[in-house]
């Protein structure tokens, strides 16, 4: 399936969300993750979430992408969503399947609190998304 960008799961920064008037789950989980950043929420309390989240009351399951505001490193993070209007803890967000989570400074698998690598590295979306919010003037 292509999408709004004429790409399969591109992501989007901000500005090129708002020009189109559209985003899926990552583009505005990248937008908030941005937007505090330019508020004065340092990365160390961002990550974005990649979960497999489940459908109504089914057992089917999706790929989906949140922000977790993390309050310290090992803390339960706090859910921004697209889909849910209301910020919630993890714990009660049981549609939610947590995979892995990752930000500018590191990349963590499931619930460790020490990063296991590094995101641009290891993430080629994030880093193609970091290049060109850097030429859009965002970092």
């Amino acid at each position: 399936m292509i999408f709004a960008f004429g790409e399969e799961d591109y992501w989007a920064t901000p500005l090129e969300a708002l020009g189109k008037g559209q985003g899926d789950c990552e583009d505005y989980s990248i937008a908030k993750y941005i937007t505090l950043k330019q508020l004065g929420v340092t990365s160390q309390y961002l990550r974005m979430i990649y979960v497999r989240a489940r459908i109504g009351r089914s057992q089917i399951t999706q790929a989906h992408m949140v922000l977790g505001y993390y309050s310290t490193p090992d803390a339960e993070p706090l859910v921004l969503d697209n889909i849910v209007p209301s910020i919630t803890p993890a714990s009660q967000r049981t549609d939610l399947d947590p995979l892995f989570s990752f930000n500018s400074d590191g990349l963590w698998a499931g619930g460790s609190s020490e990063s296991r690598a590094d995101p641009l590295a290891r993430l080629s979306r994030w880093r193609s998304v970091i290049e060109r919010m850097q030429t859009q003037g965002f970092i």
